[in-house]
This record gives C-alpha cells, sequence and structure tokens, in this order.
C-alpha cells in the first residue's frame, strides 16, 4: 500500500518529522493513545477493544523502530488486554497516564494516591446533590475515577454541568480533572501523557517521534511534542477523528496529519511498515 495522500502529514515539521522516522527508524518512537485512536470509542469503555488491525501493524514496526507505546488513561493490563498487546515484542505500555508501565509481561507501578480513594467514597453522594443527569455513570480505574455522560439524554450539557463540580471536588482531596470525550477524570497530579511521553523519549534517546492521539487528554502529549522541536527533537503529530468533532477541534488544529478514526491510524501504520520494510540506505 505505503504511504498515500491520506497518510502523508500536511505541514512543514510533520513532513519533516516523518522523514527523519523513516530515515532513521531505530532513533524513532511511535507511540499511540488508546481509546479513539487504537479502539473505535463505545458507549461502554469495557467494552472496547482495538481495530483488528492494530496487533498486525504493530507486530510489522516494533522491529523496526526504537520503540512503540501506547500512551493511555487506562490501566495498563487493560490496554494490553483489549489491544491483543501480551504478544507483542518491543511494545511498551504506559497506563495511568504513565503512572504505570507494563514491558516485557511485567507490570510496576507505585502506590495509588490516597485521594483516589476518598473521592471514591464521596462520589456518589457529590453526584446526586447536584441532580446529575440519568445516564451519569461512574467508571472505577483504581488509580482514578471518571464520570461519564455519554449515556445521558443531553450529554454534552451534562459534562459542563458536571465540570466545574467535579474540578472543586478533586482539589479538595489533591487529584485533578482530566477532561475528555463526555468523561471527566478524577487522577492524581503530577502524571500526564506529556511527561510520560517525554520521560520515553529521553530514556530511549529518540531523535524522532510520532504521536497520535484523539481528544483533550492528548494535549499535553502535542504539547510536549511541541516544546521539544527546538531541541531537534523531529515529530508527527497525528490527530485521530473527524475535524469538526469538538472533543478533538484542538488536537486538529495542531496536528500535522488528521486520519479519520482508528481504521486511518491503522492504514497509517501498515503504511509505515511497509515502507521501512524496503531496503534503504541508513537502515
Amino acid at each position: 500500500m505505503g504511504l498515500s495522500d491520506m497518510t502523508r502529514p500536511l505541514t512543514d515539521a510533520g513532513r519533516a518529522g516523518l522523514a527523519a522516522l523513516l530515515a532513521a527508524p531505530r532513533d524513532a518512537v511511535i507511540a499511540l493513545d488508546f481509546d479513539g485512536t487504537l479502539a473505535p470509542i463505545v458507549p461502554d469503555p469495557d467494552r472496547a477493544r482495538a481495530d483488528p488491525g492494530v496487533a498486525p501493524a504493530l507486530r510489522a514496526l516494533a522491529p523496526r523502530v526504537g520503540a512503540v507505546a501506547v500512551v493511555t488513561g487506562r490501566p495498563a493490563a487493560l490496554a494490553v488486554e483489549y489491544g491483543g498487546l501480551a504478544g507483542i515484542d518491543g511494545v511498551v505500555v504506559l497506563g495511568h497516564y504513565g503512572a504505570e508501565r507494563w514491558e516485557d509481561g511485567r507490570l510496576t507501578a507505585p502506590p495509588p494516591h490516597p485521594g483516589v480513594a476518598e473521592v471514591r467514597a464521596e462520589l456518589a453522594e457529590r453526584l446526586a446533590a447536584l441532580g446529575a443527569p440519568e445516564g451519569t455513570w461512574v467508571e472505577d480505574k483504581g488509580r482514578s475515577v471518571a464520570v461519564h455522560t455519554r449515556r445521558t439524554a443531553e450529554p454534552a450539557a451534562a459534562f459542563e454541568l458536571l465540570r466545574a463540580p467535579m474540578e472543586r471536588l478533586a482539589a479538595e482531596h489533591g487529584l485533578v480533572v482530566e477532561p475528555g470525550r463526555l468523561v471527566l477524570e478524577l487522577r492524581p497530579p503530577g502524571v500526564d501523557k506529556g511527561a510520560a511521553l517525554t520521560g520515553l523519549l529521553r530514556e530511549r534517546g529518540a531523535r524522532s517521534v510520532l504521536y497520535a492521539g484523539d481528544d483533550l487528554g492528548d494535549v499535553p502529549a502535542f504539547a510536549a511534542v511541541e516544546g521539544l522541536r527546538p531541541e531537534g527533537l523531529a515529530g508527527l503529530l497525528v490527530c485521530s477523528g473527524a475535524v469538526g468533532d469538538a472533543p478533538v477541534r484542538e488536537l486538529a488544529d495542531r496536528a500535522d496529519l488528521v486520519v479519520p478514526g482508528p481504521a486511518g491510524v491503522v492504514e497509517l501504520l501498515v503504511a509505515l511498515g511497509e515502507e521501512l520494510s524496503r531496503p534503504a540506505a541508513g537502515r
């Protein structure tokens, strides 16, 4: 298949990032969000599964690049399970925004922040007092707690109704709120996808990176790549989703390439794998 017009960057910075990745893939990191990027967004997060093309694409890419990483707000073990990643050598999963790390079948993580348990104990009562609309539901992620509004009659209105109160509740217990696609996640401060990605890039001595994401939780990762470009890092920023989709508009505006959801991400990954499988100088 190879790179097509759909998978070619539209910006000078993105074209430079792609060129650097193809010229020296062993110095490159390919980092990917999970929900909305590798897996379609679904009403029930427990039913999310990676696009069927993800595992074959990553299996082909991992031996050819410096690192392949999945950077997600999910627990790392769930991303491994839902992504079918357990049998793919060379894949690193940074879960809970980098608080957890899965690599070579081993999971490492610090103790949970005490504020998460405190919020968990208060959340149902607080939502009831706020008059949270029917369909609002809570996802317990272990190291964080997420309030979803996707199942309500007016998801966007419910999201805005709850946003400020959830930020106050989080602050009371030393947590912060990470907004996403119709979800407000109350989680510990100091961990985000930008910090997780930066740490991995420095660990691997990366000279180029491709990062793909789909919602506001990916903004810190985009910002990290933008901030590292003046230091010599070549970066290709990919937005997974339609440009007109409000939750991803900020990413789309900052992206070097916008692809149509997980299927588009898979097409890009497959094209990269095919390009890197061809004999070339320096590889």
